[in-house]
């Protein structure tokens, strides 16, 4: 049950700084009415946050992202977020002094939970639009950044940039983990949602060679312990980030009480006679196949029940399409099961409002198109 019904607004670092700004409490809210009025949007949003922030309420609401159900709003709090915070840091050995990027929008949690880490922390930060290219108008190096992989996937000619930098928001591609590998830049792939206040665990995809051991696996913030259930869904624990145990529906295979590798979503699951397939699973192993975008899924079968399908982003080209059904029968890493029976072609995926793909929507658009 929640205790929490106030809330002492936590001091600001004195090491804080935002766009080279060192504010105290009256100094930020100044900065932050000044986005508001003056500002482009995403500073707006910005500023928005930072005053909600900076007020007596104990949490904040925030948007979810939609992509495994309806957007919805839900209560966050305050004390769960500088927690966060300080897991991050601590993990992440980015404590006082580090220099920090923001090129998220603030109105979705990882882009307000760079801002808070900056306040907890001493974080100097600095806030860039957020654009699918946000490293073209930067021209310094940073400690730390966060971005979403399409972030990353045009960013690659300028990671040198950046120190650290978190990925999350969608699974990185296996051709993107394959461009990364060799630089300096110590790149890691986040896992973890709104309800957990950002991620709660992290692996390095693309360390060094004596680290590939472990280079599959998630490994657990401080705080928080993993488990499964009878679905071997993750079942996570983080007391400091959540006051209920949060059942997920992401099936994993865990290693120990801080470790998992991700499979897929359990409601993605494919029964295909009498095999469960992971849409999530199939997809990395075509990635290097199919240069655009793509994702598996399933309709019913009279024979097998339900039979697995590619949907891919592109408009139909037959001779793509050939070359494709022959690539598939030939790649060694998919087994018969996992060899889809049917191939769409559409032209615009639907997606929600920070471009992930909604997978149910989109798939009802392409049999609407091929009843």
């Amino acid at each position: 049950m929640q205790t929490m019904n106030t809330f002492s607004i936590p001091e600001i670092h004195e090491n804080f700084s935002i766009n080279k700004h060192t504010p105290d409490v009256e100094g930020l809210k100044r900065i932050a009415y000044n986005f508001i009025k003056e500002g482009e949007v995403y500073e707006q949003e910005a500023g928005n946050f930072l005053l909600n922030w900076l007020n007596e309420k104990d949490h904040i609401e925030v948007q979810t992202s939609g992509s495994t159900g309806k957007p919805k709003k839900i209560k966050v709090y305050k004390q769960h977020m500088v927690n966060s915070a300080r897991a991050t840091g601590k993990f992440f050995k980015s404590e006082e002094g580090t220099t920090a990027l923001l090129c998220l929008p603030a109105n979705y949690i990882a882009g307000k939970m760079m801002l808070v880490r900056a306040m907890v922390l001493g974080w100097k930060i600095d806030l860039v639009p957020p654009r699918t290219n946000p490293l073209d108008t930067v021209y310094k190096q940073y400690d730390f950044c966060a971005m979403v992989p399409l972030q990353l996937d045009n960013s690659v000619n300028r990671l040198h940039l950046i120190k650290k930098l978190i990925v999350g928001g969608g699974p990185v591609s296996e051709h993107l983990k394959e461009l990364i590998q060799g630089f300096k830049t110590k790149v890691f792939e986040t896992y973890g949602m709104t309800e957990t206040v950002s991620h709660i665990a992290a692996r390095r995809i693309n360390p060094k060679k004596k680290e590939k051991k472990d280079e599959y696996f998630f490994k657990a913030l401080p705080n928080i312990t993993l488990s499964i259930d009878n679905r071997n869904c993750l079942i996570i624990k983080a007391p400091l980030l959540n006051d209920q145990t949060i059942i997920t529906n992401d099936v994993v295979e865990l290693k120990t009480y801080k470790k998992f590798l991700w499979k897929g979503r359990y409601d993605n699951v494919i029964n295909s006679g009498g095999v469960k397939l992971y849409p999530e699973e199939i997809e990395t192993k075509l990635q290097l196949l199919i240069g655009h975008r793509f994702f598996i899924t399933s309709i019913p079968d009279d024979t097998l029940g339900d039979k697995v399908v590619l949907i891919i982003e592109r408009e139909y080209d037959k001779i793509a399409y050939l070359a494709l059904q022959e690539g598939l029968h030939r790649l060694k890493t998919l087994n018969k099961y996992e060899i889809p029976k049917e191939i769409y072609f559409l032209s615009q995926f639907i997606e929600t409002d920070n471009s992930k793909v909604q997978r149910v929507q989109t798939l009802e658009l392409v049999l609407n198109i091929n009843p």
